[in-house]
């Protein structure tokens, strides 16, 4: 199951506030589908409202920073990483953070990039715009702080533009991002919990946005191809008062 809080998004503008109230809203939405595990597929969301999201849960969490943070210290040969995210995210500096939890005297230099999800979101995955827009963000980024050998996409829209950005940063510099990682961890957790589903289940997916429907599948559709499941509209209630 998917959902995704269109009608709201972006969250990395946001204040950590409402990035905590939206979060746990939309976990409110989840815990009523009677789901076993929840992943918080949003780095925003997941440097502002993890712990908040844990204590409220009845289901295990995973989070999206700590499986980025782990790929990007296990790539980096110089302990020297940089990591472009959304505004929310740097501002939380859970990225260093936990990077230095999985490598101890690692560097990180951060970026706020405001401008990628949009673009994004608007279809614009490369072509000159795209080249454009990241060579201002990517090549200041990396003069300023030589050494630099990985770089971290620390927003799971990021991805989308992997290749242009693989392109202007050259083959000296990896580029990592959560979701595999993540991936491997919430198999693992299931694991450890006996929680998979047994082997020839039948796997059905669903997806739901808080935002226009029609919208959702236009971007949805460059990931999923002729595969994109039905898009249903989803309306998620007021959270009560977070601590």
């Amino acid at each position: 199951m998917y959902l995704g809080d269109n009608g709201r998004a972006p969250y990395g503008p946001r204040s950590a506030d409402e990035v905590r109230r939206f979060t746990l809203e939309a976990v409110e939405w989840f815990l009523a589908q009677d789901v076993k595990l929840l992943v918080l597929a949003c780095n925003t969301a997941t440097a502002r409202a993890l712990d908040v999201v844990r204590e409220r849960s009845s289901v295990p969490v995973v989070g999206v920073v700590r499986p980025g943070a782990v790929a990007a210290a296990s790539a980096t040969r110089s302990a020297i990483v940089a990591v472009i995210a959304t505004a929310g995210t740097v501002e939380s500096d859970a990225y260093p953070a936990a990077i230095a939890e999985a490598a101890p005297g690692t560097r990180v230099a951060q970026l706020a990039c405001p401008e990628l999800v949009p673009m994004v979101e608007a279809g614009i995955l490369d072509g000159r715009r795209a080249e454009s827009v990241l060579r201002a963000y990517l090549e200041p980024l990396l003069g300023g702080t030589p050494g630099i050998d990985t770089l971290l996409l620390g927003c799971t829209h990021y991805p989308l533009l992997r290749p242009v950005i693989e392109a202007i940063v050259g083959e000296r510099v990896a580029v990592v991002d959560s979701a595999f990682t993540t991936a491997l961890a919430v198999e693992d957790l299931l694991d450890a919990l006996a929680a998979r589903a047994p082997r020839g289940a039948g796997a059905s997916h669903r997806l739901a946005t808080t935002g226009e429907v029609d919208a959702f599948v236009q971007v949805a559709s460059r990931l999923f191809g002729e595969r994109l499941p039905s898009v249903e509209a989803a309306r998620i209630e007021p959270a009560g008062a977070i601590p």
